[in-house]
């Protein structure tokens, strides 16, 4: 896509340095738009392969309310692995004795996604991320304790009354920011329709440019499809507006060789016709069609 390179480009010449919570540091801008036509075909990059396996479970996650990473693991998704790890260190003392990505501290991490997947329990006490975003999306906890399905109230009301301005999904729960492993990055997300077409816009307060954008892309425009075939409507723009986007400091060599690799023609995203309601989604109703990219780039996270 032309506009995500773009939107690189313009990060590496006009952003500024910032220091920031993981203390890497990063080249940074605030405020910027990126529009996608779904019916031009799926905003899945080619300058580089992404993990589209990764984005599907990771968004089935989402949807199934599920806030503890053994569902991941158990599918070999490791997106998430790192947070839980890092607190699971933390508790426990060993953060000197497992510098992070040395040696010891990439085989401790093994042995803690093998006890993830193989011991319930484990995976139960330290595979919790809190309430993070299937907990907001499904089960929002308002005052005395009722629950909100907020993507069941959205489908509602797209159903009953497309025209509202109020089919809003919000992640951001003040009151549940200090029990989230990572506090939401994508925030809140809206869905309009006009001429029988569903769009979506997205706003994320932050965003790894290199990493994590090039995700949250295709996650929300897979989103966008899903909840258009479960309401029945067609395809319309997913919009994604950011707050402030950033490339790390130690993603600048991966960055210039993206830079230099030309976008080729979108993939098609075929999606299961008989499925009609979003929780009965599953891995194998999605299929990816013509996608030629670039090799991967392998860059570290920012934790």
């Amino acid at each position: 896509m032309k506009i995500y390179q773009e939107l690189l480009k313009h990060i590496m010449e006009n952003g500024a340095l910032k220091t920031d919570r993981t203390g890497i540091g990063t080249k940074s801008i605030f405020g910027y738009q990126m529009r996608m036509d779904l019916n031009e075909g799926f905003p899945l990059l080619t300058t580089k392969k992404v993990f589209l396996r990764g984005i599907i479970h990771e968004l089935l996650w989402f949807l199934k309310g599920e806030t503890n990473i053994k569902y991941l693991v158990d599918n070999n998704v490791h997106i998430w692995d790192e947070w839980p790890f890092d607190i699971y260190l933390k508790k426990n003392g060993l953060v000197e004795e497992y510098p992070r990505y040395s040696d010891k501290w990439l085989d401790k991490k093994k042995e803690f996604i093998q006890n993830i997947k193989n011991d319930s329990e484990f995976a139960k006490k330290w595979g919790e991320l809190g309430p993070v975003y299937g907990k907001q999306w499904r089960k929002w906890e308002a005052p005395g304790g009722t629950l909100v399905d907020q993507i069941a109230n959205a489908i509602d009301l797209l159903k009953n009354n497309p025209d509202s301005r109020r089919i809003i999904v919000n992640a951001w729960n003040p009151g549940e920011l200090h029990k989230m492993a990572l506090t939401p990055c994508h925030a809140i997300f809206q869905f309009y329709v006009v001429d029988g077409k569903l769009s979506c816009q997205m706003y994320q307060r932050s965003a790894d440019t290199f990493l994590g954008v090039p995700f949250n892309i295709a996650s929300y425009a897979l989103l966008t499809m899903m909840m258009a075939q479960v309401t029945g409507l067609g395809y319309g723009d997913f919009v994604i507006t950011f707050g402030d986007v950033h490339i790390y400091t130690n993603h600048y060599d991966q960055v210039n060789l993206q830079l230099s690799r030309t976008p080729k023609a979108l993939p098609e995203m075929r999606i299961n016709s008989d499925v009609k309601c979003i929780e009965d989604f599953n891995f194998e109703d999605f299929e990816l069609l013509n996608y030629d990219p670039y090799p991967a780039i392998k860059a570290p996270i920012a934790v």
